[in-house]
Formats: C-alpha cells, structure tokens, sequence
C-alpha cells in the first residue's frame, strides 16, 4: 500500500520571513473557548469551564468520568484542545437525578474548574462560536518589515484555511492509518472518526493548495460554492457579479472546498473540474470515504481573523492575538508569516 507523505502546503503571502518558537511555556500559547450558546443553568447535564496546563482533553474526560462514576461517552467536548498551552474549555458531564458532585478533587496545578453550571443538553462537538489566542514567539529571527506586511494582508485579507498538522497525526500517520482502515485493517472504535477526518482533511488539504497555487483561495470563481459567514448556509453562484464580490470582500461570505462524501458537491464548472481532478488522484481514499457513507460538506476556503493584533516586544519576541471561528488552526496563521518549533 503507497504511504501518504504530508507535503509543504503552498504560501499565500510569499513564504515565512521569519522563524521562532511558539509553546516554550505553558503561558506562550493561551487559548480560550467562546461558546456559541448560553448555559441555561438547570437540567440533567453539568457544565464545566475548564482550564489546563500539560493535559489533552480526551485525558480530562476520561478524568471527569471516573471522578463521577460514568461513562466516558457521558462526558462530552465540543472540541479537542492542544496539551501544549494553557487552554480553558467546556466539558459537559450528564448526571440525571443527581446533585452536583464535589469536583475539587480533580483539580491540580494543571487543571482548574472556572466554572460549573447545569444545562438542559449535552455539549456537542463544533458548538462554539469560536477561539481566542494570545501567543508569545520567541527567539524570533527575520525581517521584520516583511512580516509586519504580511500581518496586515491577513488582517485584511485572512488566510488560506488549512487544516493544521495536528489533525492528521505525527507525520501524517492518520491518514496512513485511514488507507489502512479502509484496506481492512482492525482498529478501535473510537479511532474510527479520527481516521476519517485526517483522510477528509488531507483531501480539503490538496484543494485548498490548488487554490492557493492559482491564487484563487480568496477569489469567487463562477461555480464556486459559497459559505455565508458564520452560518453552515451555502449557496451556488453560476456567474459573479458585483454584489457578489462586495460580499466577498466584506467578509459576509467565502468560498468553500469539498469535504469530500456522499451527496453531490454543489460546484460546478471550472470548480468542479478541479476538484475532480484532485479525488481523482486519491482514488484509495475517495473510495474508502464513500464505503464509511459520510454525507459530503462544505469548508470555507479562507478564514479572516477577528481583532488581530500584534506587536514586536523586543527584537526577538512576538506577540500575537486575535479571534478565529471554530475548526480554524491558529498554526495555519502563524505558517504564513513564519518556520515555527515548538520547544
């Protein structure tokens, strides 16, 4: 069976102008959860707003189960969280009938619960609004001028939306793993969905990097896909017309590539063409994702960050903040501007 070898996704603003580390400390990678909803504040499930140091969040989970007595599939997240950084997220425990638990056991120096509060449902996967940042890069090296140029065009013009390296494992393995799933190999049940997103992530992956080689990731091509911004709305466009582009460079709406499944797409002419021509050459695991019978979807081709800001503490630490929407890697950012390393 061939291997998957990850490559260098392609550079929207001209390649990296500079190098440093991001994640030396806990403190130098912050990330906080924005949930899309309110807790109601009574109802069979608890919420926790959580923050960590060091832990993965499928080990806070499974914690949380234990702790209480339940399944591990009781406790529920609405997204996975690096262990490297200090991030502060939702887990939602269902315990009908059942007072509030004393969860100051769990707590340690690299965990704290910020907050507990019932709600009616359980949490579920993608349900924020999104992500805040504030990240250090230190020992940062490069020409300074060209990455201030290069944050003020994703500033204005966001950046290609790729998937980071974190979805699809160590090297790429999990979508080595998926090709070996889909040829019949055994793996465990909760390995299953992780394969089958590296496999449709790596697939958007190749789009997108057709995209940004031709340098239309940001462009609305007639038979593109449209994403209303902030929504899971999606429209077709046979023509462009003007209102189309001024929606386009508001922000209101994006273009989107295929997550690839059962279903038609929805694009059509030249758009369509390509996105053929990239299934076509991943034959194994177009074939393997139709035999899971995922429904297909839709992905926003670039992402425009909220309230980015930056600054040059020194000549060799740069800090960042800024907001992005749910599913969108704050490493695809910082990819454009510069070689990062997380020490």
């Amino acid at each position: 069976m061939t291997q998957i070898i990850l490559p260098e996704w392609p550079y929207a603003f001209g390649g990296p102008g500079g190098s440093g580390n991001i994640k030396t400390q806990a403190d130098d990678f912050i990330v906080e959860e924005i949930l899309s909803f309110t807790p109601e504040g009574a109802g069979e499930h608890v919420f926790l707003h959580i923050e960590k140091a060091g832990e993965n969040t499928e080990y806070v989970a499974r914690l949380l189960a234990r702790h209480v007595g339940v399944r591990q599939r009781d406790v529920s997240y609405a997204g996975m969280k690096d262990r490297h950084g200090r991030t502060s997220q939702w887990f939602s425990v269902w315990l009908p009938g059942k007072a509030d638990p004393d969860w100051s056991p769990v707590e340690s120096e690299s965990l704290k619960i910020l907050q507990s509060i019932r709600h009616a449902r359980k949490l579920k996967r993608g349900v924020l609004a999104g992500n805040r940042f504030k990240l250090l890069i230190r020992n940062w090296q490069g020409d300074r001028d060209v990455a201030e140029q290069q944050l003020q065009a994703i500033k204005t013009l966001g950046f290609p939306n790729f998937y980071g390296e974190q979805r699809f494992g160590h090297q790429g393995q999990n979508v080595n793993r998926a090709l070996a799933m889909f040829a019949g190999g055994k793996i465990k049940r909760e390995q299953r969905s992780i394969y089958l997103s590296a496999a449709r992530s790596f697939l958007f992956n190749l789009i997108l990097a057709e995209r940004v080689k031709n340098q239309t990731w940001n462009q609305a091509l007639p038979g593109d896909v449209f994403k209303l911004n902030q929504t899971n709305s999606h429209f077709r466009a046979e023509s462009i017309d003007q209102t189309l582009l001024e929606r386009l460079h508001s922000g209101d709406i994006q273009p989107t590539g295929a997550l690839f499944g059962k279903g038609e797409g929805g694009v059509s002419g030249e758009v369509l063409a390509l996105e053929l021509r990239v299934m076509a050459e991943q034959q194994a695991l177009v074939d393997g994702l139709l035999a899971a019978d995922l429904e297909a979807d839709r992905r926003a081709l670039l992402v425009k960050p909220e309230h980015l800001q930056w600054q040059f503490n020194s000549d060799q630490t740069l800090s960042l903040t800024f907001t992005l929407p749910a599913g969108s890697y704050a490493t695809a950012l910082l990819r454009e501007i510069q070689i990062t390393a997380s020490l």
